[in-house]
């Protein structure tokens, strides 16, 4: 079996949550966060390695808070996700705060990251399904050898992503009947409407989605080559981009260019199970009574990872 590691993104500046450092709000029974829970079922569906993409000034609260204990159970890695972190002859141009996007985030495990290895957000609840789904596919189908970049991804139904409290952002999918992906689309401010589900592209048009349409929620799992592509692709990144100080390099869109140019092949992996994350303040109130009841239905033990803990102490 192929060691498979679990990469979670979680340097996120947390703005649309009011300033605070939103990855790491308890929800659970037991002061749990919502990374727990998705670390539970990475691990449960057989992913043995963990890399946190943090910021470095996150550090100290980050391991008191969840680090520490979940290197009681797995393997643990730590990346820094810095604006600093350039190609050399690059530099942060003068005004420049944002980060500079989730591609840029899975470049900063380069080095530390060799084997197959799939990609989260700290702050989005994904279910067990989809775990299973990506690890199946990774650890029994996945050519890490191949000339074309065999990838994979949780496909989620737009209409179990949207949040209550506000618009979000989605990665629009369009399938060939083969199950793989053809095309996915960065698509902004999506949000129920009295008629129907309103979205944006990225010069803030409105665009046609549809409530039952396929969507990336950045879960993506790759061969380790793929982070030479995006190494490889960054400093064209940051050259097409000179004087933008809000452009990021995205996932989605570093994924859709190789699948237009025929270097990589993703094959979506459908899930049905319902996302929930804590985007905005009011969102978690939401994620908590959604826990609880996860737990009352035996979903999830009050004690989380004891039963983790004890095979890991036999082992």
């Amino acid at each position: 079996m192929k060691n498979t590691t679990l990469v979670v993104m979680a340097a996120g500046l947390g703005s649309r949550f009011g300033g605070g450092i939103k990855q790491l709000e308890p929800v659970g029974p037991n002061g749990e966060i919502i990374m727990d829970y998705s670390i539970h079922d990475a691990l449960e569906a057989g992913f043995n390695k963990v890399v946190f993409i943090i910021r470095k000034d996150l550090e100290q609260d980050f391991k008191r808070i969840i680090g520490n204990r979940i290197e009681q159970v797995v393997e643990v890695a730590y990346a820094y996700q810095e604006l600093q972190d350039l190609p050399e002859g690059y530099q942060v141009p003068e005004g420049r705060k944002k980060p500079w996007g989730t591609g840029h985030a899975v470049l900063s495990v380069r080095g530390i990251v060799k084997e197959p290895f799939v990609v989260i957000n700290a702050d989005d609840y994904y279910g067990k399904e989809a775990f299973r789904n990506i690890h199946q596919y990774m650890a029994e189908i996945m050519d890490t050898e191949s000339g074309v970049y065999d990838m994979c991804m949780a496909g989620f139904i737009l209409s179990n992503t949207l949040s209550e409290n506000g618009a979000v952002t989605r990665g629009i999918c369009r399938l060939g009947e083969d199950g793989l992906l053809k095309q996915v689309t960065e698509t902004y401010d999506i949000e129920q409407k009295e008629h129907g589900i309103a979205a944006k592209d990225e010069k803030g048009n409105p665009v046609s989605v549809h409530a039952d349409q396929y969507v990336s929620m950045n879960m993506w799992g790759a061969p380790p080559a793929f982070l030479e592509e995006l190494k490889k692709g960054f400093p064209a990144f940051l050259d097409s981009q000179a004087g933008n100080l809000k452009a990021e390099y995205l996932l989605p869109g570093v994924i859709d260019e190789l699948i237009q140019a025929g270097k990589a092949r993703v094959q979506v992996l459908k899930t049905n199970d319902r996302w929930f994350g804590v985007t905005y303040q009011e969102d978690k109130a939401l994620v908590v009574a959604a826990i609880r009841s996860l737990v009352e239905q035996g979903v999830y033990k009050d004690n989380l990872y004891d039963g983790m803990r004890r095979s890991k102490e036999q082992d």
